[in-house]
């Protein structure tokens, strides 16, 4: 197994695997892991391209990215798991729900889209990381991930984010890139059967709460709600976060008992 992992949290617990956005790493998550662990064996991982999960020859498509979290699955042994993922990480997790449904009862996507942006920016972005290196878009992505008053008052956790962003390896992240280029769930949210919860950010300007309430339409089973953030609302919104996922997964499990 070639990808970066930790597992965090009590053994005998339910595991609940964790999927970072595009350009971070697994540190996103800490303002989560004191609740998680309460209630979880925590799974993180670094997506391929990022920290040190190397970068795959084939390039990185939608679908390679969901199979990387089964193979995960697979080489510790772990049947079942619910699955939290924000961005990229997102459309991991829906991809779950369409191809790995028997391994994923409940999941959360978190500030994604069934289609998140255009291929053809997604293309660009790639080559010019190529070309120049992280510097382009680490220079803009606090704009993008956070509103002006959480940059304000947090300059030490943005600049650990950023930092991450910066060095993000360019191949990686330029993969992953093109992976978002094709990734397009539309034709396929209605047919995702398992239950979701999917969190919007009230400003998120990438990912915003119109493509929340899309999903939370289009897909069964499926309720919304919206966090007052930009694009990392785990970040932004720690304790209203961590309270809707545990609140979502832990309902699940006393439901599905009776079953």
């Amino acid at each position: 197994m070639d990808l970066e992992y930790r597992l965090d949290g009590p053994e005998e617990a339910p595991v609940l695997v964790l999927s970072n956005s595009l350009g971070t790493t697994w540190q996103m998550w800490q303002g989560q892991m004191t609740d998680f662990t309460r209630h979880f064996r925590v799974l993180r991982y670094n997506t391929r391209g990022h920290g040190r999960s190397p970068a795959s020859a084939g390039g990185i498509t939608l679908d390679s990215l969901g199979h990387d979290v089964i193979a995960l699955l697979d080489h510790l042994d772990i049947e079942r798991a619910f699955f939290c993922g924000i961005s990229l990480g997102g459309m991991t997790g829906m991809w779950l729900n369409r191809h790995a449904p028997s391994r994923f009862p409940r999941i959360v996507v978190a500030n994604t889209a069934a289609k998140i942006g255009e291929a053809k920016s997604w293309l660009q972005r790639a080559a010019t990381v190529r070309q120049q290196g992280m510097a382009p878009v680490a220079s803009t992505a606090a704009d993008r991930w956070f509103t002006p008053a959480y940059r304000q008052q947090n300059p030490g956790m943005v600049q650990l984010l950023i930092d991450d962003l910066a060095d993000t390896p360019t191949e990686g992240y330029a993969a992953c890139c093109e992976a978002l280029a094709t990734a397009d769930l539309r034709d396929e949210v209605a047919a995702m059967l398992h239950p979701m919860l999917v969190i919007a950010g009230a400003e998120d300007p990438v990912t915003t709460p119109q493509d929340a309430e899309w999903l939370a339409a289009q897909a069964k089973q499926t309720e919304c709600v919206t966090l007052p953030a930009s694009h990392l609302s785990n970040v932004a919104c720690p304790s209203g976060f961590n309270h809707h996922v545990v609140t979502f997964l832990t309902a699940g499990a006393v439901h599905d008992h009776h079953h």
